[in-house]
């Protein structure tokens, strides 16, 4: 009985169709992998249709059944479009992964407010309107699982990344309160609160300010065991959540501590990140100026900082970072549920 009432009780995915956002690489496309293993028939989206063109070959190869649907979650007439078509094609939409992200770093004095529109865009509105658009007919069959993939950048500000975090406290605000609204209607949300996660997606963030100097720690930091997660451990988690109903689940042991220690302690919290934030690298004139993490890469590359990245450098490899064929090396590796913590 107490398992009812809480929502952790284990329950079987298979046959539930899962439309899974921002799936064509990184964490989005590992998560398919991992939830066709569990027999769910996939709808799969992203922006760039070539990419997403890739992703579905690799998974079809996996033997996963997939719908690709090019959609910007950005374009909420494209969203419900997307909707209607996983739904006309499969006659339903049991599980939606709300995955789609997007990410800039530098100081708040060159971020320009398109940086701050665009965060949102993608990682507010661009969960809100998928959520939105499927609900009615979770409502209407009384079942429904909706997982809404946000960060622990939405629980704790970290200086650098403001537009970033701005989203993501809305996106994690709108989940818990989504949850509590549904509870009644047999719709499940669980929170997803990663930390840093080694998905090769430094490649694709954007960095301002002095953009190598931004890049490295950032990628250093999200290339060690200690500070970030791997990625298959990552998916295989956020998998266990959902079978579970769980609420929340925060990824990683740093980003479990540092959440429990700003709940604990928050002026604690704010005046440590404040001293980290002088040891940062200060702004440059140019606000405009934007480099991607892959160009940055090709400047500051060496022996030395590629063996410090080489978890990351794999996964990037592995999990479509890169445009073009480099990207499908290794998408034949089966997703396997096996070591679930």
């Amino acid at each position: 009985m107490a398992s009812l009432l809480t929502g952790r009780r284990r329950s079987d995915l298979r046959g539930e169709v899962a439309l899974i956002t921002g799936a064509s690489r990184g964490l989005g496309f590992l998560l398919a992998q991992g939830f066709a293993a569990e027999g769910c028939p996939l709808a799969i989206c992203a922006r760039d249709g070539a990419e997403l063109e890739r992703a579905r070959e690799a998974l079809e190869a996996g033997g996963a059944t997939v719908l690709a649907l090019a959609c910007d979650v950005t374009d909420r007439g494209a969203v419900e479009r997307m909707i209607e078509a996983a739904t006309r094609h499969y006659g339903h939409v049991d599980l939606l992964v709300n995955n789609a992200g997007v990410i800039t770093a530098g100081p708040l004095r060159n971020m320009t407010l398109a940086d701050f529109e665009s965060a949102m865009a993608v990682m507010f509105w661009g969960l809100v309107y998928p959520t939105l658009a499927v609900l009615p007919q979770m409502i209407e069959r009384g079942q429904g699982r909706i997982v809404n993939v946000t960060s622990i950048g939405g629980k704790v500000a970290v200086p650098h990344l403001l537009p970033y975090a701005c989203a993501k406290f809305a996106a994690v605000g709108f989940s818990e309160g989504l949850r509590a609204e549904l509870a009644r209607d047999g719709v499940t949300v669980t929170t997803i609160a990663p930390g840093l996660m080694r998905t090769g997606s430094f490649l694709n963030a954007f960095f301002k300010g002095q953009q190598e100097l931004e890049f490295a720690p950032f990628t250093v930091l999200a290339s060690l065991p200690f500070f970030s997660i791997d990625a298959r451990r990552a998916a295989r988690q956020i998998i266990r959540a959902t079978k579970r109903k769980e609420a929340e689940r925060v990824l990683s042991l740093s980003a479990t501590i540092l959440a429990r220690f700003h709940g604990l302690f928050p002026g604690a919290t704010a005046t440590i990140l404040g001293l980290l934030n002088r040891v940062l690298p200060g702004p440059t004139p140019d606000r405009a100026a934007l480099a991607r993490g892959m160009d940055i890469h090709e400047r500051v590359r060496s022996r030395v900082f590629d063996t410090m990245i080489g978890w990351n450098l794999d996964a990037a490899r592995r999990l479509h970072q890169y445009p073009g064929p480099v990207s499908t090396q290794g998408h034949a590796r089966p997703f396997s549920a096996r070591g679930l913590p």
